[in-house]
């Protein structure tokens, strides 16, 4: 049988209000009784003392006698007590309850077995007084002495049930104040119950939807203060980017296959023209150049998409090194000298040094700016210039790619970063764009906890700027 946490806190409760219950009937209802007894005790025999040293003298004079049972009679009636004088023979010859008539000798009656040494150090005793009292009595014992003689005792004798009427009177508070500590207590429960057994049903809830795939499920979250809220607030968070995620692969799936299908198409559809001979002979030479084109497009996209799964930033390794950054950018763009002609682009270099040496991942630093000039330069109008510059700041070298082009409108700003998007400025620019460069560059830049941002203004230009760590 399962059990949830409201449950066992209930039991729990349970178990306390049991164990509290026993706890006042027994430990709390011995250490009252102790207490009043003691108080009895004490107040009695004080009483017997006080008694004793009063009417000692003349203790058997039968006048005295009189009027010392007289006095007692009203004392022991105010306070529910009975008093005895006893001789060390154990003859009674004064008792307040005793209503019979005197016999000539003065003693009233003889307890037999009487033995005040069976006391030893004590001088109270409980019980029926050797069987002389029709009830259970506490007994308090003073001696009465005249001249340095024993001549009895006083006994005082109180039922034992007004002890025990004076402990359950505070005895009883004590089962008012559980009761009441209890009834607190339950707004523990409920406070458990709105505060945090419903958020957990919740966020149970959440997680079996989560589970079945419905990511878009969300936790009502009413206090994000506490951790129960953190958490709900946490959760939802994580199902957001899950569900992103998700899109994401949708997406990506999406863009890839419309990717290949395009070039694969094309080829596809010029060989099976050549084969059959649609395409007259001197036109095959145009269109294989077209298949050769739609091919490179499948190797870059290719190359770039294992360049992307090498970047997994579980897996990713880098061979650091240390080399001349402005090397890389001058050998760099001597790879675009082709295609900077057709355009008449050129480019201005300002280098804050001969050499700036840096230490990362050569071949993957060199693959960032070849994207960054790449598409610099397909985005760049003709007879324009790409300004590239370098320069030390503390530990860092800051690297610079500006273009004097069409620019980025701020929707797409936030985009340009995500794999396979583009522009449709880019689209209509360059079929031949993979949507990958950028996403390739930024997450070599994270692998080796470098920086990239963007500055972009649409008919204006672009500039982007990089860190790379300077060589120690």
């Amino acid at each position: 049988m399962k059990f949830n946490l409201l449950t066992k806190y209930l039991f729990v409760y349970a178990a306390v209000a049991l164990l509290g219950f026993l706890g006042v009937t027994f430990i709390s209802y011995r250490i009252d009784y102790a207490k009043v007894y003691n108080y009895y005790t004490d107040a009695l025999y004080k009483q017997a003392l006080s008694i004793s040293s009063e009417y000692a003298d003349d203790y058997f004079s039968e006048e005295h006698l009189r009027i010392v049972e007289t006095e007692l009679r009203t004392v022991a009636l105010l306070n529910d007590t009975r008093i005895m004088f006893i001789d060390t023979a154990g003859n009674i010859i004064l008792d307040t309850a005793y209503a019979q008539e005197h016999n000539t000798k003065d003693i009233l009656y003889t307890i037999d077995g009487f033995d005040y040494t069976s006391l030893g150090t004590k001088h109270t005793q409980t019980g029926d007084f050797y069987g002389m009292l029709d009830c259970t009595c506490l007994s308090v014992f003073a001696p009465i002495t005249s001249s340095f003689t024993m001549k009895g005792y006083v006994v005082v004798h109180l039922d034992e049930n007004v002890i025990t009427d004076n402990v359950y009177t505070t005895f009883n508070t004590n089962y008012i104040t559980l009761v009441m500590v209890m009834l607190l207590s339950l707004s523990f429960i409920a406070l458990y119950f709105v505060q945090i057994h419903k958020p957990l049903n919740g966020i149970i809830k959440a997680t079996k939807e989560y589970g079945k795939g419905n990511l878009a499920y969300k936790i009502d979250v009413k206090n994000d203060i506490d951790e129960i809220g953190r958490l709900s607030a946490s959760l939802n968070y994580m199902a957001s980017k899950l569900d992103e995620s998700d899109q994401f692969q949708q997406k990506f799936l999406s863009n890839i296959s419309h990717d290949f299908r395009s070039p694969l198409t094309s080829i596809k559809g010029y060989l099976e023209a050549i084969a059959d001979g649609t395409i007259p002979p001197e036109m095959t030479k145009k269109y294989i150049d077209i298949v050769l084109f739609e091919t490179d497009r499948l190797t870059k996209l290719t190359s770039n998409i294992l360049t992307l799964n090498e970047l997994d930033p579980k897996t990713v390794r880098l061979e650091l090194s240390v080399f001349d950054v402005n090397s890389i950018i001058k050998h760099t763009i001597e790879t675009f000298e082709g295609t900077c002609k057709k355009k008449r682009i050129q480019f201005q270099l300002t280098f804050s040094a001969e050499t700036c040496s840096v230490k990362a991942d050569k071949s993957k630093i060199g693959q960032v700016i070849y994207n960054l000039v790449d598409n610099a330069i397909k985005f760049s109008h003709e007879n324009s210039v790409i300004y590239i510059s370098v320069r030390e700041k503390g530990e860092k070298a800051y690297i610079s790619v500006k273009d004097n082009g069409s620019g980025i409108s701020k929707e797409s700003l936030d985009k340009i970063w995500d794999r396979f998007y583009k522009s449709d400025a880019s689209r209509g620019r360059d079929k031949k764009g993979s949507g990958l460069g950028l996403s390739i560059t930024k997450e070599i830049l994270q692998a080796h906890n470098e920086t990239i941002d963007v500055v972009s203004t649409v008919g204006v230009g672009t500039e982007f700027i990089f860190t790379l760590a300077l060589s120690k």
